[in-house]
This record gives C-alpha cells, sequence and structure tokens, in this order.
C-alpha cells in the first residue's frame, strides 16, 4: 500500500475520532483537493461554515473555485479570507490572497 492511501486513512481516523478539529478538515481536503476536487470542496465548505477563522482555507478554497470555472465565487472567498488574515495578523497569508484574488480580477500584470 502506498503512503498516500495509508495517510488518508490515518486522517480519515482522526477525523472520525474529531469531526470538529480545523486541522484535521484541513488536511482531509488537501489530500482529497487533487484527485477527488468535489470531496475536498465538502472540507473546504465544513471549514468556511464551522471554522471560518482558519486562515489556510480560503487560499486553496478560492483556488478550487477557479478550478471549478466560478471566478465570482473565487472573488468571494479571497475577499473574506483577506478579512480573516488581517484581522489574525497574519500578513504573510493576506499577502498571498490579494495576488490570488489580483489574479482572479485579471489585474495581474506579471509576466509569466
Amino acid at each position: 500500500m502506498s503512503p498516500a492511501p495509508i495517510r488518508l486513512q490515518q486522517l480519515l481516523d482522526f477525523y472520525e475520532a474529531d469531526p470538529n478539529d480545523a486541522f484535521i478538515i484541513y488536511a482531509l481536503a488537501t489530500e482529497y483537493r487533487e484527485n477527488e476536487p468535489d470531496r475536498a470542496w465538502d472540507y473546504y465548505q465544513k471549514l468556511l461554515q464551522e471554522h471560518p477563522d482558519y486562515v489556510g482555507t480560503y487560499y486553496h478554497a478560492g483556488k478550487l473555485l477557479e478550478q471549478f470555472g466560478k471566478p465570482d465565487e473565487a472573488e468571494k472567498v479571497y475577499r473574506e479570507g483577506l478579512k480573516v488574515s488581517r484581522r489574525a495578523g497574519q500578513l504573510h497569508a493576506a499577502s498571498e490572497l490579494q495576488q490570488a484574488l489580483s489574479k482572479c480580477l485579471g489585474l495581474d500584470y506579471e509576466d509569466e
């Protein structure tokens, strides 16, 4: 068995033991993001609704919404994340969210 399924099973066991642990929910969303984005979104939604102060959620939830072709929803998530991260004093996260928001809005002028 490869490490990914073992890690996923461990996370699911942790989640079953404590379904309100924001870090475990975030870890599950991250684990599912690549291969099962719809399932990842379920966990991101849970974080956004039940743990709105968990700053790490906003960037990845916004990116996933962009991947789903929902830039308007992504914009809302980025904007809320900016408020939350600034309130928490997490300026690095705020900077990343601002960059993601600018790119989402087509305001990213960097040469790629």
